[in-house]
């Protein structure tokens, strides 16, 4: 029985070859699903050019007055405040009025038409695509066991996370359900998803209460529950507090909230963040103390698998569980996804007096948190031992620092010549670096199954873009100050060659967005 259990138990070493892959989050650009790219082309053929470019421009600019409207209102108490409506009604009906009663995003004049859904579809869908297809596949990096059945998408829009979804997990998945007020959106991804084969059990509803009516109450765990870009739609803090605890009692395993990569997206996404984590400490308190009491055998029983059920930690950005560092400072958590613009991007979205680049950046924030007690791990340089360059230097041996030259340097009778007579293409070694970025090596495929971090406080993230200055580097970096992973800090991390070159190697290979070992 011991001799089972030691698998489980040893620790899982990493060598620093290894450190590289499991420390790769990012991703490189990020091209559209062929299938995607066909859907939104058939959905946007009937629809006449010049018309198209003005409904993007005003979808553009709605965008924008809903920012500032937001950001206006986002300290209002009350939901007649918020619709200046004169028949709101007032007191305890006023109260239960809420989001609570009812979900939609009308409340600051941004509602989605037919135009505005037309727009959205050909300007924003594949850039929500992308970044919610970068999150995904990093939960599954990170979980490798999680393998999501039933899922809940809020605020589900044209079904753009549900086409990353079917990318990320193309087998598991058996059924979904879509929460989405605007009637439009729902016809528009009704539309994209037309003629595609293999589809999940897909039910749509208007609100988290019509979802709630039309299922048992033992049936409303969803595996994974995502909102995407929903959730700054909604001014009031109050009422997104309310949906995200709504979303949180719907979720089985685990949540995640993306939103745009802004000072009020990063916000939000921080606050709700912190009190999923407090309601949940909170909760496994209130049982510690039930616990605490002599009370019968049966009852210490559940207590301990009540215990064993409650908690929340997260499972990415954030290599911690305590309060963000990045409170009440100039900065704030964002990454961004870089994506080649679809044809419809092309055609139709503008730009200010510079020709239209083919590829954009997609700025988002997130947190992916999931039910239960984060799992206590070794910290990834633990025993790992690092040789300076010096010392690297030292163990060289006399044979290895001979040069061939005739190897550094091919004869003519080595060199191709090309059977035809005209100009060939002249190689760059940029290509290969840009070639990368839309196909990634099957190694690196093979690697991803393989090798991952864990999700113990030993990993930090990388905020912002590493600092390359000579032969150091220089990176921001979100960490755990204790093993357990209940506190955390922002550091400048700076890793120079001779200190130790192997970690220099990595720093200079990492990018925004990937992890960092301690």
């Amino acid at each position: 029985m011991a001799a089972a259990l030691l698998p489980e138990a040893a620790p899982r070493l990493l060598t620093p070859e290894t450190l590289r892959s499991a420390a790769k989050q990012s991703q490189g650009i990020h091209l559209v699903p062929l299938s995607l790219r066909r859907a939104i082309k058939r959905y946007l053929r009937d629809q006449d050019k010049a018309h198209m470019n003005r409904k993007v421009l005003l979808l553009s600019t709605s965008f924008d007055r809903a920012k500032g409207k937001g950001a206006e209102l986002a300290a209002a108490a009350t939901r007649g405040a918020l619709l200046d409506d004169p028949n709101a009604p007032s007191g305890a009906e006023q109260r239960a009025a809420r989001w609570k009663v009812r979900s939609t995003y009308g409340d600051i004049g941004l509602r989605y038409r037919e135009d505005e859904t037309v727009a959205y579809v050909a300007s924003r869908m594949p850039a929500i695509y992308a970044a919610c297809h970068r999150v995904l596949r990093e939960v599954r990096r990170r979980l490798p066991e999680f393998a999501p059945a039933k899922v809940l998408d809020f605020g589900a829009g044209p079904s753009s996370a549900l086409w990353a979804l079917r990318a990320v997990w193309p087998k598991s998945i058996e059924q979904v359900n879509l929460v989405e007020p605007s009637k439009e959106m729902q016809r528009a991804g009704q539309c994209l998803l037309d003629n595609l084969k293999g589809l999940p059990l897909i039910h749509s509803y208007d609100s988290i209460q019509g979802l709630n009516r039309n299922i048992e109450k033992h049936e409303r765990g969803h595996d994974l529950v995502i909102s995407s870009y929903a959730l700054g739609e909604i001014p009031s803090l109050s009422d997104r507090i309310t949906i995200v605890r709504q979303l949180w009692d719907l979720t089985s395993d685990v949540l995640v909230l993306l939103e745009p990569g802004t000072p009020q997206g990063a916000k939000i996404i921080s606050q709700m963040r912190s009190y999923i984590l407090w309601m949940e400490k909170r909760k496994c308190r209130k049982i510690e103390k039930s616990s605490s009491r002599p009370p019968s055998n049966m009852k210490s029983i559940v207590a301990q698998e009540a215990s064993l059920k409650n908690g929340s930690f997260v499972v990415a950005p954030c290599p911690h569980d305590g309060r963000c560092p990045l409170e009440n400072s100039d900065k704030y958590c964002h990454f961004v996804q870089r994506l080649e613009r679809t044809s419809s991007q092309r055609a139709y979205k503008r730009s200010k007096g510079v020709p239209l680049r083919g590829f954009e950046d997609e700025k988002f924030c997130y947190v992916a948190l999931r039910r239960g007690k984060r799992p206590e791990e070794a910290w990834p340089l633990d025993g790992m031992k690092f040789e300076t360059l010096k010392e690297r230097h030292a163990k060289r041996k006399p044979e290895d620092l001979i040069i061939d030259y005739d190897d550094q340097f091919p004869s003519e009778q080595d060199e191709e010549v090309p059977n035809d007579g005209g100009d060939s293409l002249v190689p760059y070694a940029s290509d290969e670096h840009e070639l990368s970025l839309f196909h990634d090596s099957e190694e690196a495929e093979e690697e991803e199954q393989t090798i991952r971090a864990d999700l113990g406080g030993g990993w930090g993230r990388i905020i912002y873009s590493p600092i390359r200055r000579g032969k150091q580097v220089q990176m921001d970096v979100c960490r755990a100050t204790k093993r357990d992973a209940s506190e955390g800090a922002f550091e400048r991390v700076v890793v120079t060659k001779s200190k130790n070159p192997t970690l220099h190697f990595q720093a200079r290979r990492s990018l925004w967005g990937d992890l960092w070992p301690f």
